[in-house]
């Protein structure tokens, strides 16, 4: 291979990708600007030339309009956004900061970044370079040959894509990357406005040219096409060959540059210092300037002299700088001076350092704590069991006092730790990941990804202390004592920091009623929770998992015989090539990249009255996913200082605002069937004294419905405790209450669940196995019963797509951007999301708040716990002496946590399994 390597950057297709992967939290400096497309586009800029060490580089910009495409076809990119003005004021600091990084800037009158990156890339190749594009615009494909890739950036957390000739031409069903301009002039692209062929997609345009290989194969073979296909290819031939000279990346484009030009040079360090400085990249001047804020502050000063010798400029003493004052705080007098400072203010940032992530194995290493910006002071622990508790037992006054706010990043964490050392963290809680999660639901919400984000600053990633994961990664007790102190002091300080840009970031979004009200305080009810744990019946699970092993015994059996030959029925390979080669079954049959058969269950289910062994083979995964998930895995998850197992429930997650759990994820254990429920009879009270309690929230979904939409049908059945998918039916079917039969209740019950999320009059039919015409009609009635449901739901969709957000009754929120999508699917999914998400997110904050509620009455006086949340149903562990006033309590808690158009109804039960209760 080559070792001279080109890469060629599309600018804008970088720029505003860039300014879009921060759109929901947007990086902003002092002043206010959004510096988050030049932040991106240096990252990308630095990331290439340190990692791929390019021998030749050039940024290529589209010039303004017109090209010769909008003179061949003047609607060419009508329909296109106005360019937001925040990427307009950032183009000229990205086109001086590529200067200071010394590569060229190629701009071509009348014609686009694809034209000019297509003639040098070709040019280039011919030279004997490699040349990568780098570009997520799908129109490049065309271009790649052997020495000429696309070469996608990297997202957070991935790595780079590099797309070469085998990619192309599988992704676009071609024989050769130059027939992918025959995909696109079928398909169209409508953020280009270029026309395509109407009534054909992706997967016809891909279908039609991986047949006949080209346009022209197309044409010579028309009559094999049938139907509308067939009429609008011919009809739209004229359109076919503008949209196809309109995607077709020109190769001859006058650019003067020689190749040899676009040579790698070193930065002009002072003008990218200028330049970082006054963006204020902090960051970017440490790792890409190699140097700290306090020397680019001087360097500049001294330049600044240097270019102004007769100017009088003030001294440089006078600018201000940022350190980082970090104390080693390790003795018993340090302590003492630290717990005196802290007792006396009203919040701090505090974090821990600890040998495991585990929260019941973690021992702690240190503790740090923070309240001023750029300011922290580390207190390490030892390792001696007693030791350790007398130090931390000296700070049990400052964490137990209910006056001072306690902040941390992911605190709940924190608290538990503290617990295994008999300290309680009391006062109010903030965690800047649970508030950066109710700001941007849908964004990541760890400590690097916020301070990079929100403070610009690159924490040190711990890796760099104990190595990466496995066993060569060491223990935190082992890490040099000073080199932890930074480290730990920089996780509180950064948190401070945090704290105070997103405490006003939640009231400035109408969020802080949510947050200290249901969010915040739901913390410490989740930690309890976690630490109680669920006790479980290994005895009986073993003897189950005796049954199920005997079951898939006598399945694979089946599976044998009907396929008159044995095979891994686990590999996939086998099982498509005995389903679709040797048993023959019929049907359209998919295949996967590796061009094996797809026999994914969503396939399976479609065959499954084509051959009696599809069923089996289903029955089949489902027991050694319940044996292997379930009945096998959960005791390995017991405690062995509790005997219990721990759930881990995850509260920053689910962008709805519903809970979610991990190891074990307790929300999925099966209930549905009659197998799966044998896995809930394991879980039992925690001894002979306790009972677990089992309140479910009915129909609650509904219910929110009803007051939402304000329907007075839907509304009246509530008040008078109508079962409401009888009185749905009644009315939908024009009969009396009595004449409700249970096919017209089961109908009325899917179509009340399904509806209101925008389910289809084909999904209805597919789901009640009844025609679309019959759907349309319940559908029809439905709304005509419910008129007020309709209009509530159009009223959702449009005030979402006004706003960008759907909200809870709580107002929570979660952000919708593809609602205003030209693309009807991914838009058709955007709107069931801006119906389904204030439901759903309102029925969550319900049952935090009655959770939050129900917890401070148990502290009170109780022995019973609370164990387990699963989305509308609580579960308790109540000590049996208990049990009348804890279902009293429960019972009023979670039916009065808010006021509703109509009543909150709570079914309740008791048993010694969590089967029985429920």
């Amino acid at each position: 291979m080559s070792d001279k390597k080109l890469f060629l950057f599309d600018a804008y297709a970088l720029i505003f990708r860039s300014y879009y992967a921060f759109i929901n939290h947007p990086i902003k400096n002092s002043k206010g600007f959004n510096t988050s497309a030049i932040f991106g586009f240096i990252n990308t800029i630095d990331e290439i030339i340190r990692k791929e060490k390019p021998t030749h580089i050039a940024v290529v910009f589209d010039p303004p309009p017109p090209t010769f495409r909008h003179k061949l076809y003047k609607e060419y990119k009508a329909t296109r956004l106005k360019m937001p003005e925040e990427i307009k004021l950032s183009v000229p600091y990205i086109k001086e900061i590529i200067r200071g990084f010394n590569i060229p800037i190629i701009e071509i009158e009348g014609y686009e970044a694809d034209d000019v990156i297509g003639t040098l890339a070709k040019r280039a190749e011919k030279e004997g370079f490699i040349v990568y594009m780098m570009t997520s615009d799908k129109d490049y494909s065309q271009l790649v040959s052997d020495n000429i890739f696309i070469y996608k950036p990297r997202r957070s957390g991935g790595e780079a894509e590099i797309i070469g000739i085998n990619e192309v031409n599988e992704n676009f069903k071609v024989k050769n990357p130059e027939n992918v301009v025959d995909v696109l002039a079928l398909w169209g692209d409508s953020s280009d406005n270029i026309p395509g062929v109407p009534g054909i997609g992706e997967k016809s345009a891909k279908s039609l040219i991986e047949k006949y290989n080209n346009i022209i194969g197309i044409y010579d073979n028309i009559n094999e096409l049938k139907g509308k296909q067939k009429e609008n290819i011919l009809k739209f031939k004229q359109q076919v060959e503008l949209s196809k000279q309109l995607v077709t990346i020109i190769l001859d484009v006058p650019v003067d540059i020689g190749i040899k030009s676009l040579k790698t040079k070193e930065p002009d360090r002072n003008l990218l210092m200028k330049i970082f400085n006054e963006l204020e990249f902090r960051t970017l001047i440490s790792r890409i300037l190699n140097s700290d804020y306090e020397t680019v502050q001087k360097e500049l000063f001294e330049n600044q002299i240097e270019e102004n010798p007769d100017k009088k400029i003030k001294k440089y003493d006078n600018i201000k700088t940022v350190k980082n004052y970090y104390y080693l705080v390790d003795t018993k007098s340090g302590r003492k001076d630290l717990i005196n400072k802290l007792l006396r203010l009203k919040e701090f940032s505090f974090d821990t350092e600890t040998t495991s992530l585990n929260v019941h194995e973690a021992e702690l290493v240190g503790l740090s704590f923070s309240y001023k910006a750029h300011e922290a002071y580390y207190v390490p622990v030892p390792a001696d069991r007693a030791e350790a508790r007398d130090v931390i037992n000296e700070f049990k006054m400052v964490f137990s006092s209910d006056r001072i706010k306690k902040v941390g990043q992911n605190i709940k964490y924190d608290i538990q730790v503290l617990i295994n050392y008999d300290i309680t963290v009391k006062g109010y809680l903030f965690d800047t990941m649970i508030a950066h999660y109710l700001i941007q639901p849908d964004l990541k919400h760890n400590l690097q990804y916020l301070s990079e984000n929100c403070l610009n600053y690159t924490p040190v990633p711990i890796e760099e202390l104990i190595g990466s994961k496995g066993k060569a990664q060491q223990s935190m007790r082992n890490v040099n004592i000073n080199v932890i102190k930074d480290y730990a002091c920089e996780d509180a300080d950064l948190t401070w920091q945090l704290y105070k840009i997103l405490e006003k970031e939640l009231d400035a979004n109408g969020l802080t009623e949510l947050s200290q009200r249901i969010e915040m305080p739901l913390i410490r009810v989740l930690s309890d929770m976690e630490n109680s744990g669920f006790s479980l019946n290994t005895k009986d699970l073993n003897i189950y998992a005796g049954v199920l092993r005997n079951q898939i015994i006598d399945v694979e059996k089946e599976i044998f015989k009907l396929a008159g030959v044995e095979f891994n029925i686990s590999s996939p390979k086998q099982l498509g090539e005995i389903l679709f080669e040797k048993l023959n079954i019929p049907g359209n049959v998919q295949k996967t990249k590796t061009k094996q058969y797809s026999t994914s269950e969503e396939v399976l289910v479609k065959f499954k009255d084509k051959h009696d062994i599809v069923s089996k083979v289903l029955e089949y995964r489902a027991l050694k996913k319940l044996l292997s998930t379930y009945v096998d895995a959960l005791p390995k998850l017991i405690n062995t200082k509790t005997g219990k197992i721990h759930t881990s429930f995850e509260q920053a997650w689910v962008t709805t605002g519903r809970l979610s759990s991990k190891n074990p994820n307790m929300q999925n254990i099966p209930i549905r069937e009659e197998r799966g429920r044998e896995i809930r009879k394991s879980f039992v009270a925690s001894g002979r004294e306790y009972v677990l309690l089992s309140a479910d929230y009915s129909q609650i979904e509904l219910r929110l419905m009803a007051h939402l939409s304000k329907d007075e049908n839907m509304i009246e059945a509530f008040k008078k405790g109508e079962d409401i998918h009888s009185a749905t039916a009644a009315k939908i079917y024009n009969v009396k209450a009595e004449n409700v039969t249970g096919e017209m209740r089961r109908r009325a019950k899917t179509a009340n669940f399904g509806i209101i999320y925008g389910i289809s009059a084909y999904g209805l039919s597919q789901r009640l196995n009844i025609s679309r015409r019959e759907a349309k009609e319940l559908i029809d009635n439905y709304f005509n019963t419910y008129t007020r449901v309709r209009e509530y739901m159009d009223k959702s969709i449009d005030l979402t797509k006004k706003k960008g957000y759907a909200e809870t009754i709580f107002g929570r929120r979660r952000y919708l951007k593809d609602i205003n999508s030209a693309n009807a699917f991914i838009r058709g999914m955007a709107e069931r999301n801006a119906i389904n998400a204030p439901l759903q997110g309102s029925a969550a904050d319900i049952i935090k708040l009655a959770m939050v509620n129900i917890h401070k009455k148990l502290l009170e006086q109780y022995k019973t716990k609370m164990i387990l949340q699963v989305h509308d149903e609580l579960i308790f562990d109540v000590y049996r002496k208990e049990l009348d006033e804890i279902k009293k309590i429960v019972k009023h808690e979670m039916e009065n946590a808010v006021r509703l158009e109509v009543p909150l109804v709570v079914d309740m039960g008791t048993g010694d399994n969590w089967l029985e209760a429920h």
